[in-house]
Parts: structure tokens; sequence; C-alpha cells
């Protein structure tokens, strides 16, 4: 049987080690945040200084003892590591704790697993939680070597480690199925979209940099938006109309942060294919957050992670309203090209600029243009039609088509004209 291994709850003591150095630095006021949107209640903080961890309990062993004592000080049923933790690590402490020891990684996992919403989501929640799980069985039982046998039943057999392994694999395997269709889906959409000549503008950013209320700023829609770290996991589209360039489709993402657990880009890397896909990023930032230069880097991180690097950027600076004296704008290059809007999604200050600024980016890969088609040209004016990039026709006297088209840049270089097809 499984050993007897404290519940979870509520009541936690946050552990945080500074390293003066190396790229486990973490920010210990995006910690508590990320603690308060998993439902903990903080009762304790320790905080230490290391150059780097210690093999047995991450922590030396006298912050060690610090920890056990305010554990059993306050009654607390979890230890909650701001850090990535081994299974031995996670084990020693449980044992020295009695109570339930979770690092960041379990942290931001629970978070996604509470947030899922549609099928897809739950999903790709699973299938990391899984993933993160088959690293850790070995700490739950104490019945390994026992085998199973009796009458009949006699053999090799298969220890309960390896019944609990060959079933989460099972699982996983399953769930990869399912996920591969969700590609699948995806990919057909993307497809249609590019047929239409419809680009893809996809808002990325810091988790809580107000990329859900941007969304629902620009289109209307009413996707759940709080303030809270990683209040949106599932993808949502919505078409919006712009007068100058036609149709796009907006994408709102999951929220990035720093040292995103590689179980998660995986298994949510069918809805990052949108963010790798889309003709442009809105890189969502929050102009009050003074950390937000080392934001834009993280971004830029998973950017590179998922492959997106190469698709035009354009910085937003959300949240003007927490910050004096900055107003609504444009910031512009050497060129006349927009680098950065400042804008407020929440009272409602920059939306003319920003919607200008979308135009202006995607413009330079949109063509409007006129042509005159022959009738011998109606099979070149029937896959025009079927592009749907037609915006209006008009047949003169001679039986010739008046096209005013509208289409991608490198759609439009393919196109001859002059063929009679």
């Amino acid at each position: 049987m499984s050993i007897d291994r404290p519940e979870g709850g509520e009541r936690a003591i946050l552990v945080h080690v500074h390293f003066p150095a190396g790229r486990m630095q973490e920010d210990l006021t995006e910690f508590k945040n990320l603690a308060h949107s998993a439902g903990a209640d903080c009762v304790d903080i320790i905080t230490g200084t290391r150059r780097a961890p210690e093999s047995n309990y991450f922590v030396g062993t006298g912050k060690a003892e610090e920890l056990r004592v305010s554990v059993a000080a306050h009654g607390a049923e979890l230890a909650i590591f701001n850090h990535a933790l081994s299974p031995a690590q996670e084990r020693n402490l449980e044992r020295l704790l009695q109570c339930r020891v979770v690092d960041r990684i379990g942290l931001i996992l629970d978070i996604f697993a509470q947030r899922a919403r549609s099928f897809e989501g739950k999903l790709q929640v699973e299938l990391a939680l899984l993933t993160h799980l088959a690293t850790r069985l070995v700490r739950g039982w104490t019945h390994l070597e026992r085998q199973r046998g009796g009458i009949g039943l006699r053999g090799p057999g298969e220890t309960q480690l390896e019944v609990d392994r060959r079933l989460i694999r099972k699982r996983i395997q399953l769930i990869t199925q399912r996920l591969t269709k969700v590609r699948k889906q995806r990919q057909q959409g993307r497809r249609s979209r590019r047929r239409a000549s419809i680009p893809t503008v996809a808002l990325v950013g810091y988790t809580n940099a107000g990329k859900s209320t941007i969304f629902n700023w620009l289109t209307g829609a009413s996707v759940y938006a709080a303030d809270r770290l990683f209040a949106t996991l599932d993808p949502t589209l919505r078409r919006i109309d712009l007068a100058e360039i036609g149709p796009i489709v907006l994408a709102d993402t999951v929220g990035f942060i720093r040292h995103l657990p590689h179980d998660l880009v995986e298994a949510f890397r069918a809805t990052l294919e949108e963010v790798g896909e889309a003709d442009l990023l809105l890189h969502i930032v929050d102009a009050h957050d003074p950390n937000k230069a080392a934001t834009i880097a993280q971004v830029q991180t998973v950017l590179e992670s998922i492959d997106a690097l190469d698709v035009p950027q354009l910085l937003v600076y959300n949240k003007i309203d927490l910050c004096s004296g900055q107003s609504p704008g444009l910031d512009r290059r050497e060129d006349g090209s927009v680098k950065r809007v400042w804008c407020s999604a929440e009272n409602g200050q920059g939306k003319t600029e920003l919607l200008s600024a979308i135009i202006a980016s995607l413009g330079k890969h949109i063509v409007q243009a006129e042509v005159i088609l022959n009738p011998k040209q109606a099979k070149l004016r029937a896959q025009l039609f079927q592009m749907g990039c037609v915006i209006s026709e008009h047949i003169d006297q001679t039986g010739h088509s008046h096209l005013t088209l509208r289409m991608p840049q490198i759609d439009w270089e393919r196109m001859d004209f002059s063929k009679e097809l």
C-alpha cells in the first residue's frame, strides 16, 4: 500500500532562496502571486541565500530545521519552494517536515489544472501533469519489490511502480493522439484562413499583462479576464473587420512566465502553434511593472523555444492608467514604422492608436489593387473568388471584369494576370 503521506492543504509556508548568480534566480513577488493564484493561504515566508542548492534538502540543514519549526508552529499543511526540486529532495523534505512539499513546477501545474475549462485545455494540462508525475512515482510506494502472485498467478509479475508507469504511459499515448487530432484541426483552420487571405494577429506576453482584457476590448468578446496569474489557458479566436485592410483574426493565448516548465511548453504546443503561424504578434507588456524589461526578455525566450522569433512583433504597453504622466500614443522608429503603442484597455485609452498600428503593420504585407480580366480568363477569375480576395467586381459592356482585390503580398507576387488559363 501507499505510505502515509500528509494531505494537501491551503495553509502554506513559502520558501525562497536567493542565488547571487546563475539561471536559478526567481522573483519573490511573482512567487507570492503564484501562490495566491493557486489558492494558498501564506502563513510564513522563509528566505535564505546560497551559492548552490544542497543535494539533500535543497536548502542547508539549518534552514531546513527553521522550516520544520515554522511548519509546526503555524500548523502548515504545505511547503512551497520557489525552485525546481528533485524527487529525492521532495521526499526528504516531506519526511522532515511531515507535510506536503510542492516545487515551482508543481505549483504552476496546479494553477493550470484549476484554470483549464475547454476539453483541449484539460487534455493539455493532464498531459503535462502526467509527464511530471512519471518522474516522481518512486516517492509514494513502500512495496516496490512486492510481486503479484498466488495460485494460478505465479510468475515474474510486475511491481506496483511498474503497473503505475504502464498505466501512465497508456494515458499519455491516448492524450497525445487526441492532441494530435486537435493540432490537425487547428492546421486546417489556419489553411482556410490563408486561402481566404485573412491574416492572424496573436496576443502574447507575460502572464497578467492584460492580454485577455485587450482581446475583449478589441473584439467585444467576453473572455474571462482577471488580475491574477494564468487567468487564461484556453485559446480563443475572434474575427474583426478593419476598413483599411479587411477582416483579421485575433488569437488570445496563454501567458508566459520565467522558467516555464518544459512539460507545459510541449503540452501546449498545439495551442502555441497559433503564435508561430501568425502574421503579427501583439506583445502585451505591463507598463506599470518595474521589471518589464526582464519580462520582455522572458517572453522572447519562450518565443524562441517555439520557433516564433521571426514573426513580426508590435510592442503594446498596457495599463498606462497606473502610470503617472503617461498618455496614449505611438513611438516610431527612424523609418516611421511603429515601435511601441501606449494604451489602457481597462479605461479605453489608446484604442485608435493601437488599431492604426495594427493596420500599418499588416498593411505592409497586404496588397489592394484593381485588375482587368478578359472573358478568356474566366478560370483565373474563378480562382480569385475561391481565394476570397475579391472585394468588388464590375463587368463592362465588352465583357471585361474589373476586379478590386485584397490579398497578401506573397500571393500577389505569385499571380500572373497576363495568362489566359
